[in-house]
């Protein structure tokens, strides 16, 4: 349902380090399994978070536009920021940047209780979302340093599963706390746990040489030269490229649908809060299974299958999903499409890491984020029109079916022999 944000945390010593004491960093899985453990803080937060910032929202104002608003957010804070992130990303301490931006992001998440008026929680909601905009390059960049290209299939299947685990445990904390408590205790759990990413990020090591570039050194013309080395890239890696467009294209989707999810919910499966609670728990399930599946067959199945299968697949929940109308066909709707996601997304993540250069990955993945918050702002613009003028059913229906068409794409594209050597792997070695 959700694409997961990478957040990395986990380290054994401040600064940088040599090659030959990171060789044997790498050999010892302590420190990555402590990364994983992070990950799980930081995605439990978030899931909070989600479910009370959404109930708040929609107790606040009973307006279904004003929940789709939150989704419009994320889009164009991406857009604000990915264009020039890239360039901060591949020239400076990657783990201070992720510090820092926990740190903000904890602040900000930390005030939103105490304030009543909605345009202000819009501002709030969108430098957070900035800030997360400007994180997802940079930990994806520092996981594909830290770790080696034989384990990182491995470590990202295991990195959805423990993800994943949020689903089920994120809403149940979330209910109980609205609960006992209230919607801003909820939505602090996520501030607490930015500040726990925070203090795990402490200790994880720099794996890279100071530099001595400053922001001073930041300008337009740096900014252009570097987006022409993405398009050279581009050019150059016309396939990788290809099949990293089809699949955030066909990801475009989930986010236009997920802006619909609240009020589908209600207003068509004719659920409860609690209900609603479940049946994102449910999909934690699917997530859960799906990498836990992926993580057992890791040697066993191709990437190229796990992309192209796994993205069709979860199209195909979707489509179940906007067929529903009661609680037990959109729960089968929502486990097949996590299920799928995960196995997917474990496989395009590794798939991009092992064939874009490191060097400018987090340009690479920034100027991509930025075509894809523009399009991602069409499409939610477009499904909610459609919600208000037609109505909900119509909308999900109509995006399934699309989603579907573009994954069927990627498919075909994955299968092609002139691919086969981008999906090439070593066998994984054992945590």
């Amino acid at each position: 349902m959700y694409i997961e944000i990478f957040k990395s945390r986990v380290q054994k010593g401040v600064g940088s380090i040599g090659t030959e004491s990171l060789s044997e960093w790498k050999r010892d899985w302590k420190n990555p399994s402590l990364l994983l453990a992070g990950i799980g803080i930081s995605n439990l937060g978030d899931w909070i978070y989600l479910i009370a910032l959404n109930l708040m929202i929609l107790n606040m104002t009973g307006s279904a536009a004003a929940v789709a608003g939150l989704y419009m957010l994320k889009p164009l804070a991406s857009m604000c920021t990915s264009f020039w992130s890239g360039s901060i990303i591949d020239r400076f301490n990657k783990r201070r940047i992720m510090i820092t931006l926990d740190i903000v992001r904890a602040l900000l998440v930390a005030i939103i209780p105490f304030i009543g008026s909605l345009p202000l929680i819009y501002v709030c909601v969108f430098l957070i979302n900035m800030g997360s905009s400007f994180y997802f390059p940079t930990s994806t960049t520092y996981i594909t340093k830290l770790v080696p290209k034989e384990r990182r299939k491995r470590f990202n299947s295991l990195h959805n599963l423990i993800s994943s685990g949020s689903f089920v445990i994120g809403p149940a904390i979330a209910g109980a706390l609205v609960y006992v408590g209230s919607v801003s205790l909820a939505i602090n759990m996520n501030a607490f746990s930015f500040l726990l990413s925070a203090l795990v990020l402490f200790f994880l090591p720099s794996i890279e040489e100071e530099r001595a570039s400053t922001m001073e050194d930041l300008s337009f013309k740096m900014l252009r030269e570097d987006w022409a080395v993405v398009l050279s890239f581009s050019k150059n890696a016309a396939y990788v490229m290809g099949v990293y467009a089809l699949f955030e294209a066909a990801m475009l989707f989930t986010a236009a649908l997920d802006s619909t999810e609240v009020v589908f919910t209600r207003r068509v499966l004719g659920l409860s809060e609690g209900s609603y609670g479940v049946l994102v728990s449910i999909a934690g399930v699917g997530f859960i299974l799906g990498s836990v599946f992926v993580t057992v067959l890791t040697n066993r199945w191709k990437l190229k299958h796990m992309i192209g299968i796994g993205t069709t697949m979860t199209a195909v929940g979707y489509l179940i999903y906007s067929l529903s109308s009661t609680f037990l066909g959109g729960s089968i709707g929502v486990f097949v499409l996590s299920f799928a996601l995960a196995c997917a997304h474990t496989g395009f993540i590794t798939f991009y890491q092992n064939n874009l250069p490191v060097e400018i990955m987090g340009r690479v993945v920034s100027v991509v984020k930025v075509f894809e918050s523009v399009l991602t702002m069409a499409f939610i613009l477009l499904i909610g029109m459609t919600v208000e003028l037609i109505n909900v059913k119509i909308a999900v229906f109509s995006g399934s079916v699309l989603m579907l068409l573009v994954s069927l794409a990627l498919l075909s594209m994955t299968l092609l022999p002139t691919g086969h050597a981008y999906y090439e792997e070593k066998a994984a070695k054992a945590m």
